[in-house]
């Protein structure tokens, strides 16, 4: 995984650049030294680490925009950064790159009941949403696994989604408006309170850009009235074939859960071991299935559910009878890749998406796949929508197993553009999928989606290195050729 070479004009200035930060943001929010840099040197991603040039945490708005202009006139990369939980390394730092923290930004500035929105600051965590406004019996509808500790910032940069996206949709299906600030300062609102914005859906864009586009300094979200009946099955299978099939007829049978979640036996039996949810152990597949509503449809859906899964051949069917039981159930889910982590040194979390359908032939595939690299896999997905996370597990201390667990990765993520998927359901392209663009994308297409960012940052200082394959600058646009997929001299750098 290679990253552009440091550009050592920039490093050449480092000493004049943090006295100048230090001008902007004054006390302690400029960062420097390298012991404290060491905080900042990786993502969730932690395979890859680079310490940046310096790190700066603005607490308002304005200084945001004065880092961004002083960073604009120099030709100073940056790279910003919320809670750093990122899986793709979209986070990762640049060694000739300021890092800006927004962990700062950590405000609820506005709760609309009315309107049924929030206005927060991007390091507000995407748990906090929900614990601002429970008291009023709504919560915020996406939930990544990481949600106690991810912050809404980064949800809209990789358009997250999490246990309940199935039903009530990723990031991009539930934010109104951002306010950001562009590359030169410029400090933009898209989108606001109301429905429908006029014009280009900027917000579509954005959504999911992963700070190549402009830094988030505020999201307008919606929020929901919580539903007034939760109920969630456990229901184990022989099989994961046979899981996957009780997934595809669930959905073709018009029902829609709340969530519907996978596990395969070394998930299951990881997470029963942290969490004692009371998973069944003698099952090779596990799914989890809310349901919600009103207390007479969930009754109805909860008999049907049960009728399909035992015509799909579960084994085990165990229907939550309380909150408790069900947040239980939900505990083992959610911590399922800590749980991952007590069995192996080192595990990477893939993120494709596949149809329903190709369900049996994918977790079939990527079994054949761990037999040829040697290495063990646990699968733990969102079913319903087809969200794949295999877990690979290695052990960095082992010559050679880091590169054969990135291959192997490598080869699932082909394997869910083959089928007819993508790259990735939510975790975003980063550093991790970067080059396995051109499995997805034509030539074609990825001019067309550079020719996007050069709008935004002609320049190409907006966390470069990530999503775009061939690295190069707005400039050069067009100017490189690509044969059958293949650039001419491939073995030079092209950054």
């Amino acid at each position: 995984m290679l990253m552009p070479a440091p550009e050592q004009d920039i490093i050449a200035q480092r000493l004049d650049l943090i006295a100048a930060l230090r001008r902007i943001v004054p006390g302690e929010g400029v960062i420097a030294d390298e012991t404290s840099l060491r905080a900042f040197e990786c993502d969730g991603l932690t395979a890859y680490r680079q310490l940046p040039l310096v790190a700066v945490l603005p607490s308002n708005v304005q200084q945001v925009a004065e880092v961004m202009k002083l960073c604009n006139a120099r030709g100073v990369k940056i790279v910003p950064r919320g809670a750093g939980t990122s899986l793709s390394g979209g986070a990762l730092p640049l060694a000739d790159g300021v890092l800006l923290g927004l962990g700062k930004f950590n405000k609820v500035l506005d709760i609309d009941w009315d309107n049924r929105c929030a206005v927060v600051q991007p390091g507000v965590t995407n748990l906090g949403i929900t614990r601002a406004v429970e008291h009023r019996g709504f919560y915020y509808a996406p939930d990544p696994s990481s949600q106690i500790a991810c912050t809404i910032g980064g949800n809209v940069a990789e358009n997250s989604g999490g246990v309940h996206c199935l039903k009530y949709g990723l990031t991009t299906n539930n934010i109104l408006g951002v306010e950001m600030v562009l590359m030169n300062g410029d400090i933009v609102r898209l989108g606001g309170k109301h429905l429908d914005a006029e014009g280009y859906d900027l917000m579509g864009i954005i959504c999911g850009s992963e700070g190549l586009l402009g830094v988030i300094t505020e999201v307008t979200v919606r929020i929901l009235p919580k539903p007034t009946t939760q109920r969630a099955v456990l229901a184990g299978f022989p099989t994961s074939e046979s899981a996957g099939n009780c997934v595809a007829r669930i959905i073709a049978s018009g029902i829609i859960p709340g969530g519907m979640e996978m596990m395969d036996r070394p998930a299951i039996h990881a997470a029963e071991d942290f969490v004692h949810a009371g998973y069944p152990r003698d099952v090779e597949a596990l799914l989890i299935i809310e349901l919600d509503g009103p207390p007479a449809e969930v009754d109805d859906l909860l008999l049907r559910v049960k009728d399909i899964a035992e015509r799909c051949g579960s084994v085990s069917l165990r229907v939550s009878q309380n909150e408790d039981e069900r947040l239980a159930f939900w505990a083992g889910r959610k911590a399922a890749f800590p749980a991952v982590g007590r069995i192996s040194p080192d595990y990477l979390c893939m993120d494709g998406t596949i149809p329903r359908k190709t369900l049996p032939l994918v977790l079939t595939r990527m079994g054949q796949l761990s037999e040829k690299y040697g290495l063990r896999v646990a699968n733990v997905f969102h079913a319903g929508d087809g969200n794949l996370h295999p877990l690979i597990l290695y052990d960095a201390n082992n010559p050679g197993e880091l590169a054969r667990a990135e291959e192997f990765g490598a080869d699932i993520l082909r394997l869910c553009v083959e089928v007819g998927g993508v790259l990735t359901g939510e975790h975003g392209v980063g550093v991790e999928k970067r080059d396995l663009m051109p499995a997805m994308f034509s030539e074609a297409d990825l001019a067309q989606q550079m020719r996007v960012k050069c709008a935004f940052d002609p320049n190409h200082r907006l966390n470069p290195g990530k999503v775009f394959p061939v690295l190069h600058r707005c400039a050069e646009l067009g100017r490189m050729h690509v044969h059958k997929g293949q650039l001419a001299f491939p073995d030079l750098p092209r950054f």
